[in-house]
């Protein structure tokens, strides 16, 4: 039993010093090699839709969407 215990608590160190370097590095996450793009399916991706500046676009738009003052509030747009 004292095997399991010691295990579980050296699995939640190697966790916790993992969580804390990412949280520290402050660094976005990156995904493994490989991918949609080596299996050839890049434009099926439902996030860039093969556009690798989609998210540079999108991070622009919502820079000059919080810049513009919130004036009035549109009762007519539904979310």
């Amino acid at each position: 039993m004292t095997v399991f215990v010691f295990a579980f608590v050296a699995m939640l160190l190697i966790v916790t010093g993992m969580a804390l370097g990412a949280i520290l590095q402050n660094k976005p996450l990156k995904g493994s090699c490989g991918g949609l793009n080596t299996l050839g399916l890049k434009d099926g991706c439902e996030i860039c839709g093969g556009d690798d500046d989609a998210c540079k676009k999108e991070q622009e738009r919502q820079q000059r969407l919080a810049e513009e003052p919130d004036l009035a509030y549109d009762a007519t747009k539904r979310k």
